[in-house]
This record gives C-alpha cells, structure tokens and sequence, in this order.
C-alpha cells in the first residue's frame, strides 16, 4: 500500500526538477537562433502570437503602440495611417487619424471618449480624415467633461496651418452638431487645438505626467510636414510622418526605443499599375515626398534604433520581400513591417516585442469611459430641445407608433429627455454593471498612481 495519500505523488528531487525546468532553454549559456537580443515577449501576455482586445492590462513600465491604419490608399484590409500609443500610466495618444483608421480603434475596444490627444503630422486628408468622426461621435458618447486635444503644425500662411483646417472641420460639421445638442453636451464640442511653429525644430509641445511630445520639420513638398517623438518613463516611440529621408530625423530620434517611417518600394513600374496611375506620377510622387526602402533602412543606420518599423504603405506579397530587402541594405538590426493593421507592439526597457492583433470584424463598442475620482457620476445636460431646432409641422407627419408596434405592446417613448439641468449621481448608488464598464480606466490609472506611491516609500526606504 503507498505511504502517501490517493491523489498525492512523491516529489521529483532537486536535480530532476532542474533538468525539466531548464532542459531546451538556454539560460544565458548560449545565444539561440537568429533573434536579436531585446527582442522577446514582455511581461504580461496572454498570448505570444496575438493580441486581442481588452484581454491585457499594461504594466506600469510599459507601452503598447497599435497600428490602426497602415495604407496611404485606402481599402477594406488597410485604412489610412494611424499610430495609436498607450502607456502604463493610462495615457493614450493617437498619432494621425487617417480615414477608416476610427474603426479601427472601435474593433481595438477603446472608447470614443477617451481617444482625447490627436497628434496630427500634416494635413493631407489620409492623415486626419476620421477626426471629425471622432470630434462628433466622441462628444455624443460621453467626452463631456474634457474638450477633444489636437496637437498640429502652422503653415506657410494661415489658412495653411492646423487652426484653419480645425475651422473648416466645425464648419463642415455645423449642422450634424446642432442635430446632436439635443443629447447630453458639456464639453463636446469643445476643442483645443495647439497648433506649433513647424519651424521650430526640437520644440516641446506636450509636457504633463512625465509624457513630453517634440516636433520636427520633414520635407514633404509642401511646408508644415512634421515629425513627432514621445518619451516616457525611460521609453521612446517616434513617427516621422511623410516625407523624404532628411537629417532633422538623425537629430531628433536618435536612439530611440522604436523608430516608425513610412516608406515606400522602389517597384513603381508595378505599384503604379496596381494603384491605377502611369508610372511618371507613381515615380514623382515618391521621389518628391517619400521615403524609399533603401532611405528607410539607411536612416535607421543612422538613428539606431532597439527597433525599426515602417508604415504608410501597401501590404502586399509582390512588394513586402521587396521592402525587407530594400531595408537589409543598410540597416541589419531588428526590423518589422508595421502593417497590416492591427500590428501591435509592446515595450520595456528589456524587451519588445511585435504581434498581430485580433479586431473583431463587427465589435460591440467600449462603454465611454469617465473618471469617478469626484465620488459622483455627472451628465450634463442637453443644450437644446427639439422644438427649438426642428419645425413641429415636420413631426406632425411622424407615423403614430400605434401602428406599427405589435398588438399589446406599446413602449413608454422617451419623446423629451427625462430631467432639467445636470444629473448627478453617487458612483456608489450606480448600477454595478455601468460603475464596472464606465470606471476601468478610471480604476487603471488610480492602481497606477497607487504603483508609484508603493515606489516611493520603498525608495525613501532604501
């Protein structure tokens, strides 16, 4: 009979635990493979190949930049460029929102309302066309209580710069704001547009919670392309935008954490043909504001980055090997391709690492995110009512819900919104599923903050 009780096993010994815990792993005695060294999964992931939404939390120490749109064309696989970044303190900042890009963000699971911090590198219309999507629909779906941040450069002249695009953009949108100011408004409509001088190479333009944005001009044809580059906590993330390959780059990005280019295959013959245009226009248009493989990959030679990746570009087979070749030219450290969209990319100051995430075709949407730190929870109220926009002669030809609503069933219609000024509630008194979904990242940053006062005593410990 077994002196150990059903169930229960004698424990292996020491040596053979060590044989099975390390057998096949390297454990520092040898380099495995061709992997650069940095270049492994971060703390933290539930899967090593994928990403999929709302699945991870960040560590306080790390970020998450996610491609949401990766093409200069436009098409059902590719929206238009956006480089969306997260960090471990809860922050979020969007780099260009190209058209298409917002949907995007809506498969990514981030809410309309907390996608707050736009940061736009140029106006060329697949760089910021989805921001009026997210100025109108962000406002109706909870961005009460913080006006919509657009970072953005001057131009030549006036109507060149990001103010007079921004003005253009409410004007556009006049009417679809009126119609939507018979909901809960606050702040919706409120915006902060910080348009910086281009010229102003190396300029700080967002400096709060130890986040800093600088800018840089690129030459993109036309005066007032520019480059960005976030640094946080010891971490660097840079898009360059368009542009050609230029030595404002080399001063401003060197050794950054990753380094994002747009670039393009030296395969005109082909690539235009594809897009649909002769090669002379397909070959200027390069030539004139972009950047080629071969540039990209002698740019990153000079910057040296812990890693290379470029975006603004079709994914397809006949040119991706292209690209990789292009780029071995001159740069032989780590390199992904940042596309297709939904590439994502995690970094620690030990490790990064490049997988592809998972969106959802047809997602349901994060519920709009508010911050409880106040103890209450605040809607504000509507700006106008109906009959203040709308002739009533209009509604009297509405069809009496009698007559199409089924025999015996009859909602109570919710005609006029229910109360007058504000509510506010108790975050306490909420129901338990809106305090859950409303509050993560509210909850998340407060976890943070509690992370860094743990730091703190234990430092003043030491």
């Amino acid at each position: 009979m077994s002196e150990f009780p059903e169930g229960e096993h004698p424990l292996s010994s020491e040596e053979d635990a060590l044989a099975i815990m390390t057998g096949g792993v390297p454990m520092g005695r040898w380099k495995e493979g061709q992997l650069f060294d940095g270049i492994s999964p971060t703390p933290g992931l539930m899967s090593a190949a994928n990403w999929f939404p709302k699945t991870e939390s960040l560590g306080p120490d790390e970020m998450r930049i996610i491609f949401m749109g990766t093409s200069p064309m436009i098409r059902p696989g590719q929206a238009n460029t956006s480089v969306f970044v997260q960090l471990g303190n809860g922050e979020n900042f969007i780099f260009d929102l190209g058209e298409g890009s917002i949907g995007n963000y809506i498969a990514g699971g981030f809410a309309l309302n907390e996608l707050d911090k736009v940061f736009i590198t140029h106006l060329h219309v697949d760089h910021f066309a989805s921001l009026p999507y997210l100025y109108m629909f962000g406002g109706w779906s909870g961005r009460w209580h913080n006006p919509l941040q657009i970072y953005g450069p001057s131009g030549r002249t006036t109507e060149d710069g990001t103010n007079h695009m921004v003005e253009g953009m409410k004007q556009m949108c006049h009417w679809h704001r009126d119609a939507f100011s018979v909901f809960p408004v606050g702040q919706a409509w409120d915006l902060d547009v910080h348009e910086f001088d281009f010229r102003d190479n190396g300029g700080i333009i967002y400096d709060k919670d130890g986040v800093t944005v600088r800018h840089w001009e690129r030459s993109h044809a036309k005066d007032g392309a520019s480059g960005y580059r976030l640094d946080w906590n010891g971490l660097s993330v840079v898009w360059t935008g368009d542009g050609r390959p230029n030595r404002n780059d080399v001063e401003w990005a060197k050794g950054c954490d990753v380094y994002i280019t747009e670039t393009q295959a030296s395969l005109m013959a082909i690539s235009s043909g594809v897009a649909g245009v002769p090669p002379v226009v397909g070959r200027y248009t390069v030539d004139t504001h972009h950047t080629p493989g071969y540039a990209a990959g002698y740019m990153a030679s000079l910057i040296e980055p812990r890693l290379l990746m470029t975006t603004h570009m079709a994914f397809d087979p006949y040119q991706n090997d292209e690209t990789v070749v292009e780029i071995r030219e001159h740069w032989k450290g780590p390199f992904h391709l940042g596309a297709p969209d939904g590439i994502v990319v995690n970094v620690t100051r030990d490790d990064i690492w490049v997988r592809e995430g998972i969106l959802p075709d047809y997602p349901n949407n994060r519920s709009p995110q508010q911050d409880f730190s106040s103890g209450q929870f605040v809607i504000p109220a509507p700006g106008t009512k109906r009959e203040d926009i709308q002739n009533p002669g209009i509604r009297e030809t509405e069809v009496d819900p009698a007559e199409y609503y089924p025999q015996g069933y009859h909602p109570d219609l919710l005609m006029e919104w229910p109360v007058d000024g504000e509510f506010v509630m108790s975050v306490e008194d909420m129901p338990p599923q809106l305090r859950q979904t409303m509050g993560e990242n509210w909850r998340f940053r407060e976890a943070y903050k509690e992370e860094m006062k743990r730091r703190s005593v234990d430092d003043s410990d030491k």
